[in-house]
């Protein structure tokens, strides 16, 4: 069995749809309280992180745990969640975490994931870890503005990146929690290319058949719409990133590559299968 937390995200669904084709039995583990859409012969548990016990009826028997954590993961007493995994028979752990907690790991914004990361190390058990940058689907958050005016705001319109598509991701993490080769590894998560969020905007339109018109936030703009939806000190962090990316965080990692056998996917090809959401 294969718990995978945070079964209902981006990359969570992807994930138990990976495993389960590929003959796993698996648990989908969700904060959900209303009906959740899961293959034939995948059970939903209801639980929380942030209350350990609630998961025990999730990894009772289980062999490997995909662990998602939602924001930084301050809030989450990462011992406590192993120690209940470990109970119910877990000897594996994936843990997805974040690129900046391995070039940011001092920041406010990314040390709670970088310390989540050494309790992993040193839990006792075969561990990986995947340090994704940012996600293709953040755009999403363009979804409305797209639809109502074919506009989409954001700061450094000409500051690229490589994010990575979130398939790509739960592909990886299919593959690591059931091979054994992969256990003691970090591995970095990116897109084949460097993208700017003007380019995103440019290639949303060329998706969608009619231009979208890229507007420049100022760094004060951004910060008051980002408050809205994460905590200040993930805000600064972001906005840093954005802004003034390391090279570290501008490289183009082999690993997607290196573990499925193929190039990742373009910021193309996830826009071409979005569209529906930006129309």
């Amino acid at each position: 069995m294969i718990v995978v937390t945070g079964a209902t995200g981006n990359v969570g669904r992807v994930l138990v749809r990976s495993l389960s084709a590929a003959g796993e039995r698996v648990t989908a583990v969700s904060r959900a309280t209303m009906p959740v859409d899961v293959p034939d012969g995948v059970r939903h548990i209801r639980a929380d992180l942030a209350e350990p016990e609630t998961l025990r009826p999730a990894v009772d028997g289980a062999r490997a745990l995909f662990l998602l954590v939602s924001g930084a993961g301050a809030h989450l007493a990462p011992g406590d969640i192993l120690d209940v995994a470990k109970a119910g028979g877990v000897d594996r752990v994936v843990l997805l975490s974040s690129q900046a907690a391995g070039t940011r790991p001092e920041s406010v914004s990314h040390a709670p994931l970088r310390g989540i990361e050494d309790v992993v190390r040193g839990s006792g058990m075969a561990w990986t870890i995947l340090r994704p940058g940012g996600f293709y689907s953040n755009v999403y958050g363009w979804a409305n503005p797209i639809r109502a005016e074919r506009t989409a705001a954001a700061p450094f319109g000409d500051v690229g990146l490589p994010l990575v598509d979130p398939a790509d991701i739960a592909e990886v993490a299919a593959v690591v929690l059931r091979d054994d080769r992969h256990a003691g590894r970090i591995y970095e998560l990116t897109g084949p290319a460097l993208t700017t969020p003007r380019d995103r905007a440019r290639i949303l339109g060329e998706a969608l058949g009619e231009p979208v018109r890229f507007v420049d936030q100022t760094v004060d703009q951004a910060r008051e719409q980002m408050l809205t939806f994460m905590p200040p000190p993930v805000v600064e962090g972001t906005l840093a990133i954005l802004g003034s990316p390391l090279a570290t965080e501008q490289r183009i990692s082999p690993h997607i590559a290196e573990i499925l056998g193929r190039a990742p996917r373009s910021f193309s090809d996830w826009a071409r299968r979005s569209v529906d959401a930006f129309r």
